[in-house]
């Protein structure tokens, strides 16, 4: 049905409208949903271990430069007022980007998760747990909030960027009875 719309609505028919076809779950056997879904949840645990690797391990080196920080932006003013800039983009940056896998592949492996507001709030959560363990039990590392900030923007582009396509494309959207009450007219 998108798809006969999407078609019509381009003005295009036939080969060229299917090459240009946008991801579309009723074009995608079950098989491949399901095969998308399973290499995405091995990408989502191989993510998990890199994610404890890098935020989970101690850092005795580090642990006088350390400090908690509770208020929105002062990491990211300190790392922006550096005259590093190769320590900059590493740190947002690499926060960012952090946050990527997030936004593509919760919609992917939890439907219910599908939605903007909904993956921001389930990476805020989980980068939360994340910080907070850092700060209480990891020697080197303390809580920052500008962390949880930046990766949850991360989560943010990811979704937009593609992570919205494909949990589509996987979970097509379910039809409810009040959708008798809005066709269109063919």
């Amino acid at each position: 049905m998108v798809w006969t719309r999407w078609r019509e609505s381009s003005g295009r028919s036939g080969k060229d409208a299917e090459r240009d076809a946008p991801l579309d779950a009723a074009r995608w056997s079950r098989g491949a949903r399901v095969a998308l879904m399973l290499v995405a949840f091995v990408v989502m645990v191989g993510f998990a271990v890199t994610l404890a690797r890098l935020t989970l391990e101690p850092s005795a080196a580090s642990e006088r430069l350390t400090h908690t920080n509770l208020r929105p932006g002062d990491s990211i003013r300190d790392y922006l007022s550096r005259p590093a800039f190769r320590d900059t983009v590493k740190q947002l940056g690499g926060n960012i980007a952090l946050g990527v896998p997030f936004g593509l592949l919760l919609p992917v492996l939890a439907p219910r998760a599908r939605g903007l507001l909904r993956v921001v709030v389930a990476t805020a959560a989980v980068m939360t747990l994340v910080e907070l363990v850092q700060g209480a039990l990891i020697t080197g590392r303390a809580f920052d909030v500008d962390d949880v900030i930046l990766n949850s923007a991360g989560a943010l582009l990811g979704y937009l960027l593609l992570g919205r396509r494909l949990g589509r494309a996987v979970h097509p959207r379910r039809r409810h009875w009040w959708h008798r009450f809005t066709r269109r007219a063919p």
